[in-house]
């Protein structure tokens, strides 16, 4: 199942039931999980730590050397989970610093589309979806089940939560607070994304009362902390509300804005 046409660096750890189909290319610092397809004309770079089941398809780089002027070599890391399927054009750059705590991080089961670039020090959680062409700068951190449109650009350090979805052609450049749709260019705050948590299983009281939430995050007349502690007093207390407070108190950068 391993191609003789391909190259495979000796040093590299191959795991069972392992395709690696010609011309892809696998240098030493490398490891590939159970069951994982590996197709022609793909770069496994060093620093590579891939989980069981994933698919790389045509022309994708991971591990790639960080494009960040504060790289100065040595061991960094790409950090990838179970089920990932990377297609084509996918380029994937490992951590620009080395040691404990640094890492670019792909969890389980997300979909990376044709032409997506993942730079240095990302971190995406699971069951996501980043859609044709997105670009993710540094630093950047997705939680869980969102959903990126085509051409999405997001700015570094941006944080964008868990359940969001962002339509297609925005530039991010603050945070994204999770079960939200955010849209347009400059990107605004839309609304719930109510279709979504429904698909996920969340009761509609559970989104009655995140609308709810937004409504007081978004209606510009006060900052963060007063409006979290406004959704505490105001808004029944919940998994997702706690967690809609959490990503607020932690902004870095702020919250995208209100149409």
């Amino acid at each position: 199942m391993i191609s003789d046409k391909a190259y495979i660096d000796p040093k590299a750890k191959i795991g069972k039931d392992v395709t690696i189909m010609p011309f892809a290319y696998v240098e030493g610092d490398v490891e590939i999980g159970d069951g994982c397809v590996i197709y022609p004309f793909t770069s496994i770079m060093n620093g590579t730590h891939m989980g069981k089941n994933n698919k790389v398809h045509q022309g994708a780089v991971i591990s790639a050397i960080p494009q960040d002027f504060n790289y100065t070599g040595g061991n960094t890391l790409t950090i990838i989970g179970d089920g990932n399927i990377f297609r084509e054009n996918v380029v994937v750059a490992r951590s620009s610093k080395e040691g404990e705590g640094y890492a670019t991080t792909i969890c389980d089961h997300n979909f990376f589309m044709e032409g997506v670039h993942l730079c240095h020090d990302v971190h995406i959680g699971y069951d996501n979806v980043i859609g044709y062409g997105c670009k993710i700068a540094g630093e950047v951190l997705i939680e869980d089940d969102v959903i990126l449109s085509t051409n999405v650009v997001v700015n570094a350090q941006v944080r964008i939560g868990r359940d969001a979805m962002v339509g297609a052609n925005a530039f991010v450049p603050k945070d994204v607070p999770p079960y939200i749709i955010a849209t347009g260019n400059p990107i605004e705050f839309s609304g719930a994304n109510r279709q979504i948590m429904s698909r996920l299983g969340k009761d509609d009281k559970v989104i009655s009362h995140i609308a709810n939430a937004y409504r007081l995050v978004f209606n510009g007349q006060n900052d963060i902390l007063d409006v979290c502690r406004q959704i505490e007093q105001q808004i029944p207390d919940g998994k997702e509300i706690r967690n809609i407070v959490k990503f607020l108190r932690d902004s870095q950068l702020g919250l995208i804005t209100k149409i």
